[in-house]
């Protein structure tokens, strides 16, 4: 058994700006699948919202902002608490040395971008690989200290609680990691454990996110005990680069923030004929127009054109895509863009309060994986790392104001009623199946019926993947796919519960928005209702 004050699942932003949070006084473990470096933050290109030149912005215009996007769900109460903490931890990164893009012209000494949905241009960012620079940053830091032990290549196979080992006073005690290199079931004990690991898109066909993105914190907590909300909004990011040889590569939001206009094959533009605010609509409205213009027109895709804008401008602001998309043949200072949607963000998630606890004592959540009531319907763009930032210095604050003993013994993983699988080719097949059908059922445009061939299908896959759970020995990619299960059934489960169409979740049997707003909870005692 190894012991540590604080186990964070999960190496993204949220994780790592906790550990280093946390180091100075506490005994740190981060466990992550792959390495410190591969995380969806450190893809995230756009930047980061937050009121910095309140000459020009306030507050107020960020938490209306947000309220807009989110549909009328958005917690208030977490708004502001985010909002109003967002400069704070802005700073905390700037004194981290982290290189945001300068303008000695701006009064605040940096370039703020505007993206779709904000009224104001209140995006910090360098350049247009904002969460590479703040991962590259705060990474080098995390490695060099000495009390924070680095976990990669390990995999959390579940938490460790103790109503189900015979000790329900005592909540979350740790969790069994899979040592992925030595094929070894790990067992961490912690006094705090810290879920982190990202968001669930990987659960479709198509998705910005990268491989590690299964929904593994979700799918813990749920079997933990934990309540999950608003599952069903699933935000589909609107221009996802369409290349046969580039995986998941998104064109930044910021392009059509920077006067970036979408078209048809034939050079004609479409986003007026949906949306008074064209391309500068939130998200969901894009998603939906480019969704119903490929549909209506048989369209393998549309096209981002940025062409207008002088190539040094575009060399400036969007280094990486240019790069990327000369790489592939396009010239984005000569040709459009080919996008289509796909998968981007999880706006649901494990239901935690504004310290980031969840359900469970001992046991926190931040980042996608929670739902802290700030996203609502629908993230507003730039939302998402702010969010991180002001929840992991939430929840360190409470961790510090809160010691709690660490259990002396923890029961060891018990693999003596299992075997070596000889039959791998079951998980990759029940991993496409469930991709490919989330994708065509549970996508951008949802109906009952869809759902529901899902929901049959997803039953059919879960006893199966249960069955092979049971009888033989873990592996990274059984773990994942059980938790890709889990994580649809969630989904699915959520978007039945909602007779409307509002924010992310579109459906033609309930166009119609209701006229009070309210959050799909589910709760593991009612797991076997839909």
């Amino acid at each position: 058994m190894t012991a540590f004050d604080v186990l964070i699942l999960g190496s993204g932003l949220a994780g790592q700006s906790l550990a280093l949070r946390l180091a100075d006084s506490l005994k740190v473990a981060i466990v992550t699948k792959r390495t410190l470096e591969d995380s969806a933050s450190a893809w995230a290109q756009g930047g980061i919202a937050a009121v910095l030149d309140p000459a020009a912005d306030s507050i107020e215009a960020h938490v209306a902002d947000t309220h807009t996007a989110g549909a009328g769900l958005c917690s208030d109460s977490a708004t502001r608490f985010v909002v109003e903490n967002g400069p704070r931890a802005i700073r905390w990164l700037i004194d981290h040395g982290v290189p945001f893009s300068s303008d000695t012209s701006s009064p605040i000494g940096y370039h703020l971008t505007r993206e779709g949905g904000h009224s104001q241009r209140r995006i910090i960012h360098a350049a247009d690989a904002t969460g590479a620079a703040v991962q590259a940053t705060l990474t080098e830091q995390v490695r060099a200290h000495s009390n924070i032990a680095i976990f990669e290549q390990h995999i959390a196979v579940d938490l460790i609680v103790g109503r189900k080992i015979g000790r329900p006073e005592e909540g979350c005690l740790g969790a069994y990691v899979l040592d992925i290199a030595n094929d070894e079931v790990r067992t961490f004990a912690a006094s705090h454990t810290v879920l982190a690991t990202g968001g669930t898109c990987k659960v479709y066909l198509y998705t910005t996110n990268p491989d590690t993105a299964t929904g593994d914190g979700v799918a813990m907590a749920w079997r933990a005990g934990c309540r999950v909300a608003n599952m069903e909004f699933i935000q589909f990011h609107p221009t996802c680069l369409y290349h046969p040889q580039a995986k998941s590569f998104l064109i930044s939001e910021a392009v059509r923030g920077e006067g970036g206009l979408l078209r048809r094959p034939d050079g004609s533009r479409f986003m007026p004929d949906y949306d008074s605010r064209e391309e500068l609509a939130p998200r969901d409205v894009v998603a939906r127009a480019i969704d119903f213009e490929m549909k209506k027109h048989g369209l393998d895709c549309v096209f981002l054109d940025i062409s207008h804008k002088p190539a040094d401008f575009l060399k400036e602001h969007f280094p990486n895509i240019l790069a990327r998309c000369l790489e592939l043949g396009i010239d984005i200072t000569q040709q459009p863009i080919p996008v289509v949607p796909a998968a981007h963000f999880s706006c649901g998630g494990i239901v935690t309060d504004l310290r980031a606890r969840t359900d469970v004592s001992g046991l926190y959540a931040i980042g996608e994986t929670a739902c802290t009531g700030l996203h609502g319907a629908n993230r507003l763009a730039s939302n998402s790392l702010l969010e991180c930032l002001v929840f992991s210095e939430a929840a360190a604050s409470d961790i510090l104001a809160n010691p709690r003993e660490r259990a002396d013994s923890l029961p060891q993983w018990d693999e003596s009623r299992v075997t070596d699988s000889d039959e791998a080719i079951v998980i990759s097949h029940n991993w496409d199946e469930l991709r490919r059908f989330m994708w065509d059922y549970v996508g951008i445009v949802r109906t009952n019926k869809r759902l529901q061939r899902a929901q049959h299908r997803i039953r059919l896959l879960a006893r199966e993947i249960e069955e092979f759970y049971s009888n033989f020995r873990v592996s990274n990619d059984l773990i994942e796919l059980r938790n890709l299960v889990v994580t649809a059934d969630l989904i699915v489960r959520s978007a039945l519960k909602r007779k409307e169409s509002r924010g992310l979740h579109f459906s033609r049997d309930y166009p119609e928005v209701l006229p009070k707003a309210r959050n799909t909870i589910l709760r593991p005692t009612d797991s076997n209702k839909t």
